[in-house]
This record gives C-alpha cells, structure tokens and sequence, in this order.
C-alpha cells in the first residue's frame, strides 16, 4: 500500500476527530438509540432509525480516518532542512508577474486542502508546478483561467 503524504497538522486534526467521534459521539448515539428504543414499536419509531442512520455514519467515517491515519506518511516540514526549495509541507510567498498580486499557499494533502484558507493540494497544477523549484525562480503555471508566471519569492519552513 502506498503512502499519502500528510502535514503534522493535517494528522493532529484527524486524530482530534477520530478521538471526538470514538469517545464522545458514538457513546451519545449508543444513548440516543436505546432512548428511542424504549419508546415502543421500531417499525415505525423515526427516531430509532435516525439514530441508526447517525450510528451508521459515524462508524463509516471512524474507518475512513483510520484507514487515511494508517497510510498516511505524516511529514513536519519544520524538522527539514531550509534549502529555499519548495517541497510537500512548505508555505510559499508567489507574486504573479502579469498582475503583481502576491499569494501565499501552503502545499498540503489532498484532504487537507482549502483553497480559501490558502491550502493547495500536492496535486493542484500550482503546487505541481512549484515542486521542486527554489526562491527567486519564475514558474509557469496552466491552470483552468489560462497561463500564468508565478515567482517564488520566498519559501517558509514553518
């Protein structure tokens, strides 16, 4: 089985969930089912089956984490060594070089991405494209809008 690449942080968030949902979450629908349970006939008791449902869902997704835990290949980008270089895990300052904006974007996992919250997945065209490159070089980058040269001003190790 292969490896996904994982940032500390994106491991520490799934294993806060996995804790949330084993001790707190399941031990509540275990107590909303047997609640619903006691009040009668489970034919048609709407409750007992919404909780059901919740129970179902949440085990799913119990595995789901694990299963994303246990392949995972957590990688703190902090104990690296800054070389300037842009690998997995690093935040990289951009500026545009047709309209000057500046980005700043941390290369995450792809479940760890958010856009918004300036998160690109290892596997986006920008994060792609920057791999493997260094502070000062200029990139061009082919992404849904069009072309676009992007520098690397500076890359963090944070």
């Amino acid at each position: 089985m292969s490896k996904t690449p994982m940032t500390a942080r994106g491991a520490e968030k799934l294993r806060e969930e996995l804790r949330y949902r084993k001790s707190e979450l399941r031990p509540k629908i275990i107590a909303d089912i047997e609640e619903a349970r006691k009040q009668g006939d489970l034919r048609e008791n709407a409750e007992y089956h919404a909780a059901r449902e919740q129970h179902g869902f949440n085990e799913g997704r119990i595995q789901e984490i694990e299963g994303k835990l246990g392949s995972a290949q957590v990688i703190d980008v902090t104990q690296m060594p800054a070389t300037g270089k842009v690998i997995f895990g690093v935040t990289v300052d951009l500026a545009d070089a047709d309209s000057g904006d500046e980005l700043r974007y941390q290369i995450v996992g792809e479940d760890e991405a958010d856009v918004q919250a300036g998160r690109i997945s290892l596997n986006s065209p920008i994060a792609r494209a920057l791999i493997g490159k260094s502070e000062g070089d200029i990139v061009q980058v082919v992404i849904p809008a069009g072309a676009r040269e992007l520098e690397i001003v500076k890359v963090h190790y944070i």
